[in-house]
């Protein structure tokens, strides 16, 4: 048994790792809050949504494995420059201050674990970061990713430790409830925004590449096709499928923890991760308390590396650079340097004033209006023979594409005309 479950880690890939960095300190802190605001109200979502994030996701990777380019590089060649940077300049804003959420939202968490200043614990979390991004090897550094998602096993054991109402929870879960109040429709928003979020089309497609380079398959990122076949496809799918559930199981659990004492107990404004895990303990004890703020930390170093591979990605692509995590800092310097400027200015951020659960909120509400537009250039690529050959959108991916770009670019348009009237 021990070895099959070894077998069956070693055998995930990108698509595991994307989707547990979708459970960022930026989504726990959206989580928390949905769960603090409405209870079990929302727990549909993270149900309803896994098919349709798999479907994007798959997509990108796909994209990725076929081409052998990442997503900028994709739209670089087939699209005018004006798409590209547009698409590129939103990304790097939306992932540059949510870096910075992040990274306060680490501090604050360790913080509460052991008190050293807040300033130190930014420090650490930043040189932690960068040198592990820029100076360990893809090969080491994906098994490093990989081993951060246990990260995420935090939110389950919180989840049990807490009287639950499993009635109303499964209620909640298979039968969705809706309400057109502006709260309401901005924390669906936030959700979308932090569930599909543009950071992760961009991050998945650049990591099949850097697959396909350390298995030799192609020289370099964006030097050639790689020779796929139906078995990698399949592949492709099925991690991409597992690391999607994982994050929407994490959500669900994160909601539900939050549903049952934030929420009962009347504590619905809950302004950061770091607050939901400090207003936990006297409901839920010290255990859950610290299970809550560990995840933050143990998410957060595997989310901050993802916003700033992926930003550095897509720039690379777009400017020609050299790229990729497989290469040394001598040899991409214009990579490793946009990842540290990102990270860097991210730590800026926390020092503007700003409280650093509004930055995560609002950044996730500005991913869910950044994303359709994206969204539709992917289904447009992976949609298209001349770029993906044999390895089109099947019907049920394109129906599951578009009706998910359709209702995230409503849910974004109504939400924008609820602010102007």
């Amino acid at each position: 048994m021990k070895k099959k479950l070894k077998k069956f880690f070693r055998s995930l890939g990108p698509g595991f790792i994307t989707g547990a960095s979708d459970d960022d300190p930026s989504g726990i802190a959206t989580y928390s809050q949905t769960g603090a605001l409405f209870g079990y109200g929302q727990l549909w979502l993270s149900l309803y949504l896994w098919p349709f994030m798999s479907a994007i996701q798959e997509m990108c990777g796909r994209i990725g494995l076929v081409t052998g380019r990442g997503l900028a590089g994709v739209i670089r060649a087939h699209y005018h420059r004006s798409i590209l940077y547009v698409a590129v300049s939103l990304l790097l804003i939306a992932n540059t201050v949510n870096i910075g959420a992040d990274l306060g939202a680490m501090a604050s968490a360790a913080q509460l674990l052991l008190n050293w200043p807040f300033a130190s614990w930014l420090i650490v979390m930043i040189a932690l970061t960068l040198l592990l991004e820029v100076f360990v090897s893809y090969r080491v550094y994906a098994k490093y990713l990989k081993y951060l998602t246990l990260a995420l096993f935090a939110y389950v054991a919180a989840f049990f430790m807490v009287r639950q109402d499993w009635r109303a929870i499964v209620l909640a879960t298979f039968i969705p409830k809706f309400s057109l109040s502006s709260d309401y429709l901005m924390n669906i928003v936030a959700i979308l925004g932090t569930t599909i979020s543009p950071y992760l089309f961009f991050w998945q497609a650049s990591e099949e590449v850097e697959e396909e380079v350390t298995k030799h398959k192609i020289r370099a990122m964006g030097s050639g096709i790689p020779r796929v076949t139906r078995r990698d496809i399949s592949a492709l799918r099925s991690d991409t499928a597992i690391g999607m559930l994982w994050s929407q199981i994490i959500a669900f659990f994160i909601i539900a923890t939050t549903g049952s004492t934030l929420y009962l107990a009347g504590m619905n404004n809950i302004t950061t991760a770091t607050e939901a895990a400090e207003a936990l303990r006297p409901l839920a004890g010290n255990f859950t308390f610290l299970l809550f703020a560990l995840g933050i930390v143990g998410t957060g170093l595997l989310a901050v590396p993802v916003l700033a591979g992926s930003a550095s990605y897509a720039i690379a692509e777009s400017f020609g650079w050299r790229e990729g995590l497989y290469r040394k800092f001598a040899q991409a310097h214009g990579f490793y340097g946009v990842i540290t400027v990102a990270t860097l200015v991210g730590l800026l951020i926390n020092f503007i004033g700003l409280q650093p659960f509004q930055i995560l909120y609002y950044t996730a509400v500005l991913n869910g209006m950044i994303a359709p537009p994206l969204m539709v250039l992917i289904l447009l690529i992976a949609g298209n023979k001349k770029i993906m050959g044999k390895y089109i959108n099947s019907r049920r991916s394109k129906a599951l594409g578009w009706i998910i770009t359709v209702l995230m670019g409503a849910a974004s348009l109504a939400l924008l005309y609820d602010f102007i009237w």
